[in-house]
């Protein structure tokens, strides 16, 4: 719940100092949890408090970092550049998973304390080192699509500098956390990423669990086994969140991309927990398939549709509204990811095969909310086909904005 506040302040503030105290916060209670293991704490609350500080300094990092890299860059290859950015998380997760694997040995409390003080460590790196936008470097912000081309009647030469100027005006104030969910298509994306994080952090959190307990080709994986096996979904969506940025970057439509990706996964699901215990190449293979389409719109959502939305043509300009968008549509899914795991502890007590039925129907319903937005894409490209003034490949703003 943390992120919702997050944006609103990031918009507000200076992204690299807040970032920076986000990332030091994070680090600070990280190690604070870890310190339990030496203090030899049996507190539940301290544990609780302890974890739900650092819930609430990492909230400040997702909005801050979608803000920072979606001002650096323009809205054509925005999906591809931001889908091959978004691998970090992945390697997150699979980093994270080895480095507190390799550590347990020396005492539980060393998994948290070490990435505790790498945290804190490069949040002073990005202090130092990060520059926010172009214009703190002294570059021009990428606006390839936004800006009117040269113009060649007196007309818009008039209007250019108005709009420059108006522009000039509106970037001064920051969006509201209301009026922001008003911004069309934030609403649906939000909606579609509910569902979309549930599907994806079930895995996250339950795919380990489910693979020692499942007999593949008779036999049953060791716990360390199984947990290294499981980094394959997320290699897969490393893929698929590169995938689906290149496909909505050459077909100009995120929402058709997305839904895509979503009613794909519902097959992928079923093939994994049908065929996935016949072989051990089988589980490989159906695991990152599906990785790749449950991670995929996961990923084109929480970066190039959010960076989208942030710099929506509703908003004429204000690019302070990166961060709030960004939390809102990042906090609606981290609900999602909250409930899934915590829904998966109690129907997998009674069967694996309603666990999937509920992710395959998750699939469905993320995919269902968006729409009203494939019709409009799906409109305005048999528009751009029937029309004969210029292609589809010329076009500058994309369906979303026009939503």
């Amino acid at each position: 719940m943390g992120m919702y506040f997050s944006g609103h302040l990031g918009d507000r503030l200076d992204l690299r100092i807040f970032l920076t105290v986000g990332m030091v916060g994070t680090g600070v209670f990280t190690s604070l949890f870890g310190l339990g293991y030496w203090g030899n704490i049996h507190s539940f609350y301290y544990f609780l408090i302890i974890q739900m500080a650092a819930g609430l300094f990492q909230s400040t990092g997702w909005p801050s970092v979608v803000a920072v890299v979606g001002k650096w860059f323009g809205k054509k290859k925005r999906g591809l550049i931001m889908g091959i950015w978004n691998a970090h998380t992945s390697i997150g997760n699979i980093t994270g998973s080895l480095v507190a694997s390799v550590l347990l040995s020396y005492g539980w409390g060393w998994s948290f304390v070490v990435p505790g003080v790498l945290i804190t460590f490069f949040g002073l790196v990005v202090f130092f080192f990060l520059p926010v936008s172009p214009e703190a470097v002294g570059a021009d912000e990428d606006e390839d699509e936004d800006e009117p081309q040269s113009p060649k009647k007196i007309g818009e030469a008039l209007e250019v500098p108005f709009l420059r100027s108006e522009k000039m005006g509106n970037k001064d104030k920051a969006v509201g956390f209301i009026e922001a969910w008003k911004i069309p298509g934030v609403a649906p994306f939000a909606l579609c990423l509910f569902f979309a994080k549930l599907v994806a952090y079930t895995f996250l959190y339950w795919l380990p669990f489910y693979i020692s307990h499942t007999a593949i080709d008779g036999k049953y994986l060791s716990n360390e086994t199984a947990g290294n096996l499981s980094t394959l979904f997320d290699v897969g969506g490393v893929v698929g969140g590169i995938l689906a940025g290149h496909i909505s970057d050459r077909l100009n439509a995120r929402a058709i991309t997305a839904a895509s990706f979503m009613y794909c996964a519902i097959p992928a699901l079923f093939f994994y927990r049908s065929y996935g215990h016949l072989s051990l190449p089988l589980n490989i293979f159906f695991m990152f398939i599906t990785g790749m389409f449950v991670n995929g719109p996961y990923a084109l959502i929480t970066t190039a549709v959010s960076a989208d939305l942030g710099t929506h043509s509703s908003l004429k300009g204000n690019s302070r509204a990166l961060a709030t968008v960004t939390a809102i549509i990042d906090g609606t899914g981290s609900v999602g990811a909250a409930i899934g795991p915590l829904l998966t502890g109690y129907i997998s007590t009674k069967s694996w095969s309603l666990v999937f039925t509920m992710l395959m129907g998750a699939a469905l319903i993320a995919g269902l909310f968006l729409t009203r937005l494939v019709v409009c894409e799906v409109t305005e490209k048999i528009e751009e086909s029937r029309s004969q003034g210029g292609s589809p490949a010329t076009r500058s703003s994309s369906p979303i904005d026009e939503v």
